[in-house]
């Protein structure tokens, strides 16, 4: 196969999926790890795709290569924050039985809560303290999915829940770095009626390492969002502090 050949393969690869691997495109094409590189490099010179580490992503999209500390991103994007915490937990009735996954904007949200008799689940500890000290009754779960966490979600049938994410995009989906905790925000939106993804505009158009959950399966509460594509495909609700 011609080299332009390859690289205009290339390109419709990643316009289909968003993202790409070395690994992944050598096989397809037969060819060395190393040659696909270079072919990913002479892209990205040309301005055509984002490179990044192991693969690339299409343009308009960055993809995630590691996590800041809850601590780090508690102190981002706060006033955002705010807004969709409030009307999250607005959400919440007191004869709900609610997931509320850990992270910076859900653990907010727990501060707003006032619907006292509904019971919660959540994999956050700090999240668990501040519902108890509401007067909430209140489970905690592992913060891995591990065979026992599992068993104990699959027994619950949740009305709402309530889910962090890294990253929004109309083809990956919601995204987080981890594996573990990808596949419990999955069970946790299965066992879910409704499902609410908090996030604010900054996470649009990033993508992470592990896809949990396309974009269709939950509402996203938000400050804004641009991604007129993104809004055909589920209800995004805007909202502000």
């Amino acid at each position: 196969m011609l080299t332009t050949d390859r690289r205009t393969q290339i390109l419709e690869i990643l316009r289909q999926n968003g993202s790409v691997t070395v690994s992944g495109l050598a096989e397809k094409f037969e060819t060395s790890e190393s040659t696909i590189r270079r072919d990913l490099l002479a892209l990205s010179q040309l301005g055509k795709i984002n490179k990044v580490h192991g693969g690339a992503t299409a343009l308009g999209q960055e993809f995630l290569n590691n996590e800041e500390g809850f601590n780090e991103k508690s102190l981002l994007n706060i006033n955002e924050k705010e807004g969709i915490a409030k009307y999250a937990a607005s959400q919440i009735n007191d004869d709900d039985f609610v997931f509320i996954d850990a992270g910076t904007t859900t653990f907010l949200m727990t501060k707003y809560i006032t619907a006292y008799r509904a019971t919660y689940v959540t994999n956050g500890i700090a999240h668990a303290k501040e519902l108890t000290a509401k007067g909430c009754k209140v489970f905690v779960i592992g913060g891995e999915l591990k065979s026992t966490t599992e068993a104990n979600l699959q027994k619950y049938n949740f009305s709402k829940a309530f889910i962090g994410t890294n990253g929004v995009s109309e083809k990956q989906g919601f995204t987080t770095p981890d594996t573990e905790e990808a596949m419990l925000k999955a069970v946790a939106m299965e066992r879910s009626f409704v499902t609410y993804v908090l996030c604010d505009h900054t996470k649009f158009g990033k993508v992470s390492a592990v896809s949990f959950s396309p974009v269709a399966a939950a509402c996203i509460v938000c400050d804004k969002c641009d991604d007129e594509q993104l809004k055909a495909k589920t209800v995004v609700k805007e909202v502000t502090a």
